[in-house]
């Protein structure tokens, strides 16, 4: 099956007529453009938003939730999905377009279903202002094994890098967007473990609202692991884990180990377990920590204490991690 992208963009296309957002107009600046979203299979059938036209002997089309089904006389299918939704298949496709910007969750969804499988090529539809510019598109659909193809591109030219990360951290401030940037990591994995180290904390309703506020960001089908148990976590794990955060893991063994007093021989036992188990991980992770060093210095010991140490804790952590990023006001910027 031979697929050209027609176009490329959100159903407005790229730049947005009318629109002054930072995307458009950057890509207005630079000559970018991209048309409404089409794709031509082998030359004959042409299939966009609303539909195959016109249907051509030999090809089976069949609407799903979010787009369309195309199955070619020589038996290959092909999946489009200009729209939201999650299509079931008893099989997997042999090439697969996807809005992954207005949802990529859904990716893994459809990877755990198998509707996506490990050799199915998968591309970017609608690429449009959702995306703040090129670099970034490029950037998120490598993060989820995605092709970017310009208007007039065709399937045959994708090639992909298959370069594989095992382990990241990903720093940043407090509401820099830190945990959705680990989250957009892994949102493309068919199998994700999300470990929550944050204490229970009764009375507090300021915080019952950020957990809620996470617990909304995540898919229903990732799996949540509430545990300070980071060196048991990371010698079971499989596919993907992301642990949020470090930070609070610091707080919570703090705790348990009667730190906060300046003794800390157990604490460091524990920092040691952890790194040793991050260092021998066979799973792909994703963890979240905050990055302290930024702020002014505490007035408290306590205070000064938990910095120090959590300090030394993202420095251990990031000298055995393959990717390090620091997200600053919601813009990525890899170390």
């Amino acid at each position: 099956m031979d697929v050209i992208a027609i176009g490329t963009g959100g159903p407005a296309g790229l730049p947005e007529p009318g629109c002054r957002c930072a995307s458009c107009l950057r890509a207005a600046r630079t000559g970018t453009r991209r048309r409404p979203s089409a794709i031509l299979v082998d030359g004959l059938l042409k299939l966009d938003r609303n539909g195959p036209e016109p249907d051509h002997e030999g090809y089976v089309t069949r609407k799903v939730t979010g787009g369309w089904d195309v199955t070619g006389p020589d038996g290959d299918r092909l999946l489009y999905l200009p729209g939201p939704g999650i299509p079931e298949s008893a099989r997997p496709y042999n090439i697969a377009f996807v809005d992954v910007l207005g949802d990529p969750f859904r990716l893994g969804r459809l990877r755990a279903d198998n509707t996506i499988a490990d050799d199915t090529i998968v591309v970017a539809a609608c690429a449009d202002h959702r995306a703040s510019s090129l670099e970034e598109l490029e950037r998120l659909c490598g993060l989820w094994r995605v092709a970017v193809l310009n208007d007039g591109n065709s399937v045959t030219s994708i090639s992909f890098d298959n370069k594989e990360t095992t382990r990241v951290l990903v720093l940043g401030g407090a509401r820099s967007g830190k945990s959705e940037r680990a989250e957009q990591r892994a949102a493309a994995e068919p199998a994700v473990t999300y470990v929550a180290t944050g204490p229970a904390r009764t009375g507090d309703p300021d915080w019952a609202a950020r957990v809620a506020q996470h617990r909304a960001r995540r898919p229903p089908w990732w799996r949540t692991v509430e545990t300070t148990d980071l060196r048991q976590v990371l010698a079971d794990a499989e596919g993907t884990v992301l642990i949020d955060g470090i930070g609070t893991w610091l707080a919570a063994v703090m705790d348990e180990c009667g730190a906060w007093s300046g003794d800390t021989g157990a604490l460091g036992n524990r920092v040691d377990e952890l790194v040793r188990a991050w260092r021998q991980v066979n799973a792909h992770v994703v963890a979240v920590s905050d990055e302290t060093g930024l702020g002014v210095i505490p007035h408290t010991p306590a205070g000064r204490l938990f910095r120090d140490w959590l300090g030394l804790v993202n420095r251990l952590i990031a000298a055995e991690s393959e990717e390090v990023e620091l997200v600053v006001a919601g813009r990525v910027l890899p170390l």
